[in-house]
């Protein structure tokens, strides 16, 4: 198993990685969990796949992703987009309510969003533990080398006992909301402590 942190300098470097991520993320979200989202040449994207982005892909040897992460910085700029939990807070995403913080988005160079987390079904069973420890271990090193001291996201509720399993010191920072498929929450993961 590997993993790969993904970038537009880099991308060349890895063959069909980057398009095996994207079509990932169509099985993920499309297929599995039938959100709508954008979709085309079987890949799925949306307005936040730009190159201030980076992706982290846990794979094998010849490129099969087994799950993957977007980072952004909350200081991105796109037209009239940021970053999601931003843009939702602001009224630009209608899939999110504005009420997804408790207070004002964060734009802050310190600070990145960590979104489109997954892992695919068809990920092994007997491997699922150790795929996990992958991204938590590559999201904390990938963030830090960018120079994040914090993350946020939007996460399944059940968040506190998934986080503390995996050694990150996180909090909630807006309420818990029906989204699509099941209860989600934005939280506030501390990467400071994850310095060495």
């Amino acid at each position: 198993m590997q993993t790969t942190v993904l970038s537009f300098e880099n991308l060349h470097n890895h063959g069909e990685l980057f398009a095996n991520l994207f079509r990932a993320r169509k099985q993920s979200f499309i297929v599995e969990k039938r959100w709508d989202l954008p979709e085309a040449l079987d890949m799925e994207y949306d307005q936040y796949d730009t190159p201030a982005s980076r992706w982290i892909a846990i794979h094998d040897e010849v490129g099969q992703v087994y799950a993957g992460i977007r980072l952004t910085p909350t200081t991105a700029r796109c037209g009239i987009y940021s970053y999601m939990i931003r843009d939702a807070q602001r009224g630009l995403l209608s899939s999110l309510s504005a009420d997804l913080l408790y207070e004002e988005a964060p734009v802050d160079p310190y600070c990145w969003e960590c979104t489109r987390v997954f892992v695919l079904h068809s990920t092994p069973q007997m491997i699922r533990r150790r795929v996990h420890a992958y991204m938590v271990e590559a999201m904390v090193k990938s963030a830090r080398e960018l120079g994040a001291t914090q993350l946020i996201a939007i996460t399944p509720a059940n968040w506190p006992r998934w986080y503390g399993r995996c050694g990150l010191t996180a909090k909630g920072i807006g309420p818990v909301m029906y989204i699509d498929d099941g209860d989600y929450q934005c939280v506030q993961i501390e990467l400071a402590s994850k310095l060495h």
